[in-house]
């Protein structure tokens, strides 16, 4: 039965556009109208066709692109039935389009439907995740359509280019995207941009290469061998293509086949974005694998195919296995094992001619299996394995120091520690590797130690004169390596003229008694720096005892001379030091025995019994600034005074003697103890160099037993009454020293028969671990032990039983003044 014939598929896609409503009444306005037209109504009439036809002609672009656009798969499925039914082109054109219109569909979606069946690739798989039932996405264009028509695109493009204007046209433009870029990745880790479109001409000449270490979205795809989405590339930071005018959405794609990562496929949205839908992202990885296809054919570069079993090795792979058996170290040609598109191991195409496992297995145990099956204990996180497939992802080389490799023969694991270099050719891992060698590693140690401790070693044989040195004694020498070493014996004319008797010793040593001998002499180098330098050489003999030969070894000892020179010169200074401060302590305890002895008798004067007691510090170094006064005034008014300079040695001795000297002159006056105070501030702030001080100044008149008293900032008196201990009330008055001028209360107490009153410094109560509060509770405590009726302890008792039992732990100097009437 012949077929009728059919309308071409194509123009079944895109029928002549019917005649809008505008266009009709354009039509009415036109000359041949019966209406009659005015000047201004020409006009618009005029315009009116203009405007008519710049759209017509635009419309029939547009239809003409969809033409040719949707023609390249409206072939291709026809050819797929010219093959399926064993037709010929027209009727497979008939056939496609009877199918369309039983199917109720359009040609050019049966057409990519039909290529989705056939094909039953990766584009095939995203159509079906995203169809169920076969529709339109999100921008209601057909997905298949969409991907199809890319897919044409790009291989009827003549280079990455045109590919990248393709994706954006069909496929990326519908889902809001407005530029796109292709990057090729190299092997030393650089982008080269391969392929641009909705960037300006001049953003891609900037961008035309990218090094190695620039972190872009690109970049970042190819480290994480995943996809890159970010919201906000302006937030982001990261710098791109574009990323100035295109700041909004950005997504990173691999482009790889094979799990050989050749590129990166970059999308711009011109918005923010939200995160993208599965959807989204199944048809930018279809997309990216597209651009893999014509980033592999353009490099050149075989697909790594030779890893199928019974496959025939391109040219370039035979060339590695070439150089792998003309390298000196073990070297395993490993191609990628794929399974379900995704490369699941590395199968060892080849092992080098000088392949030794370090298991012990032969080269043909290892050759042709899997490297998880020969390896196994590789697979860990960081290990072997995941090297091997970085580096075939992304092209960039690894190598490792010292890497451990473990394999397990008879389930025992054997291990090794080697050097690695992986390296990509074409689709294939070349793993070269060198196990650490014992001696070699020991060899190496012993340089670093040398290194380290400045030691260079040489050997001298006296029979031949030949000398041999190490580097490092070139270094110590300043000789460059192409010099040539010099002999022992000449050892004088390369040292300082002082150290000549010293090396001439070590050398008779050495040579003429055959002796192990040492010295150290300070090199004069050819650049002109002195070193100082330690050498220590041993003669070796042969069987009848006649010297054959010198080794030692040189090193330079000229920080440790120079650390020792600075230690003595220290050890010196520190001893003055030393011996200066002693001198100045020994002054201070000489001036404060000098003016107040330690002990000292009671004086009786006016009915009162004065006792006073002065403890300096067991250190000299902590001789301080205590003082006490008892002093028949012209007025017969009897001066107590006691008080405490802060700080310690020289300088507290002689404050303290200004101090109690002007108080002296001071208490002349007749003044009251608060105006003595007050003036004896003026001096400390004044007249002294940085003095501080406090101090309690008592005045007692004999005549109505009356004290009159002020502190500065001082502990208070303790009163002895009746068998009870008791502290004096407070009075204001600030230390002396702390500012120019200042004020001082006074108090009065009246005396009693056998009252006694202690006047005391802080060396008697103070301690470290406790508050000045609880130390003058434990005082009082002490004191009432003491106190008692004219039968009890005498005042001298009282005072040395008070210092006995003090248990005050800062090792300072106290003062006390006991007063007792009688």
């Amino acid at each position: 039965m012949q077929v009728p014939p059919q309308p071409d598929p194509v123009q079944l896609l895109h029928p002549p556009a019917a005649r809008r409503p505008a266009d009709l009444e354009r039509d009415a306005s036109s000359p041949h109208a019966d209406a009659p037209a005015g000047p201004a109504e020409a006009a618009e009439v005029t315009v009116g066709r203009l405007a008519s036809t710049v759209e017509r002609l635009h419309r029939q672009v547009q239809e003409a692109q969809a033409t040719a656009d949707g023609r390249a798969l409206v072939e291709l499925a026809k050819g797929i039935l010219v093959e399926r039914l064993g037709c010929g082109p027209s009727q497979a054109a008939r056939q496609l389009t009877e199918l369309a219109g039983q199917a109720g569909r359009s040609p050019l979606e049966l057409a990519a439907e039909i290529v989705n069946q056939a094909a039953r690739d990766h584009l095939t798989d995203t159509t079906r995740d995203l169809l169920a039932p076969p529709g339109a996405d999100a921008v209601g264009t057909p997905v298949a359509v969409r991907l199809r028509s890319a897919e044409s695109g790009a291989l009827a493009a003549g280079d990455t280019q045109a590919v990248a204007e393709s994706l954006l046209e069909h496929a990326l433009a519908p889902l809001g995207a407005t530029a796109v870029a292709i990057w090729s990745a190299h092997p030393d880790g650089s982008l080269a941009l391969a392929g641009h479109a909705g960037f300006p001409a001049q953003e891609a000449g900037r961008w035309h290469y990218v090094p190695p270490g620039v972190a872009t979205p690109a970049r970042q795809a190819l480290t994480r061998r995943a996809a890159v989405w970010i919201e906000s590339l302006g937030r982001s930071g990261l710098p791109s293509i574009g990323h100035h005018r295109n700041a909004g959405g950005r997504a990173a794609v691999p482009a790889g086949l094979g799990g050989r990562i050749t590129g990166v496929l970059e999308i711009c949205w011109p918005d923010v974005s939200a995160p993208p839908s599965p959807q989204i992202r199944r048809q930018a990885e279809a997309l990216a694998e597209l651009c893999a296809h014509t980033l592999e054919h353009q490099s050149g570069a075989f697909p790594g195919r030779a890893g199928a079993p019974g496959a025939e090795p391109s040219q370039r792979l035979n060339e590695l296995v070439d150089l792998a058996d003309g390298l000196h170290d073990p070297a395993l040609v490993l191609v990628p094992h794929i399974e379900d598109g995704r490369v699941t191991d590395f199968r060892v195409h080849h092992a080098g001619a000088r392949f030794v496992d370090f298991a012990g297995r032969p080269r043909s145990e290892v050759a042709g299996s899997l490297l998880l099956e020969a390896y196994p204990l590789v697979a860990g996180p960081g290990g072997l394995f995941e090297q091997v497939a970085y580096v075939h992802a992304g092209g960039e080389p690894f190598r490792a120091e010292r890497m451990t490799l473990t394999a397990v023969v008879g389930q025992v694991p054997l291990n090794a520690v080697a050097d690695l270099s992986l390296t990509r050719h074409g689709g294939a891992v070349l793993l070269v590797w060198r196990i650490e060698d014992e001696a070699a590693r020991v060899a190496e140690l012993l340089q670093h130690a040398q290194r380290l401790g400045r030691i260079g070693g040489f050997e001298e044989n006296t029979v031949t004169g030949a000398i041999t040195w190490n580097s490092p004694l070139f270094d110590l020498y300043g000789l460059n390596p192409s010099a040539a070493p010099i002999p022992i014996d000449q050892l004088r004319a390369h040292a300082h003229p002082d150290d000549a008797e010293a090396i001439g010793r070590f050398l008779r040593t050495l040579l003429h008694h055959l002796l192990p001998a040492s010295t150290a002499f300070r090199l004069r180098r050819p650049d002109g720096i002195a070193r100082h330098i330690r050498v220590v050489a041993e003669p070796v003999l042969d069987l009848e005892g006649r010297l054959t030969a010198v080794r030692g070894a040189y090193q330079d000892i000229s920080s440790q001379h120079w650390t020792e020179v600075a230690l003595a010169a220290t050890r010196d200074q520190l001893a003055q030091s030393e011996q200066q401060a002693a001198e100045r302590n020994r002054l201070a305890r000489q001036l404060q025995h000098a003016i107040m002895p330690p002990t000292r008798g009671p004086i009786d004067t006016s009915g009162l019994r004065i006792g006073v007691r002065y403890r300096p510090a067991e250190k000299d170094h902590l001789v301080g600034g205590d003082w006490y006064d008892a002093v028949v005034l012209p007025s017969k008014q009897i001066l107590l005074c006691v008080g405490d300079v802060a700080g310690h040695g020289i300088e507290a001795a002689t404050g303290m003697v200004a101090l109690r000297n002007a108080l002296r002159g001071l208490a002349a006056t007749g003044a009251g103890p608060g105006q003595l105070l007050a003036w004896l501030n003026v001096v400390a702030h004044h007249l002294t160099e940085n003095v501080t001080a406090t101090a309690v100044c008592g005045l007692f008149d004999p005549g109505t037993r009356t004290l009159r008293w002020a502190r500065a900032g001082h502990l208070p008196p303790v009163l002895l009454r009746d068998g009870r201990a008791s502290a004096l009330p407070l009075v204001g008055g600030l230390l002396l020293g702390a500012i120019a001028e200042t004020e001082y209360e006074e108090s009065e107490l009246q005396l009693q028969a056998d009252d006694t009153l202690l006047m005391y410094t802080d060396g008697l109560i103070e301690r470290k671990d406790r508050s000045v509060q609880d130390s003058l509770d434990r005082l009082l405590t002490l004191a009432h032990g003491t106190a008692g009726a004219g039968s009890g302890p005498t005042l001298e008792k009282r005072l040395d039983h008070l210092l006995t039992h003090s248990n005050a732990d800062t090792d300072d100097d106290t003062c006390l003044i006991g007063v007792q009437l009688i």
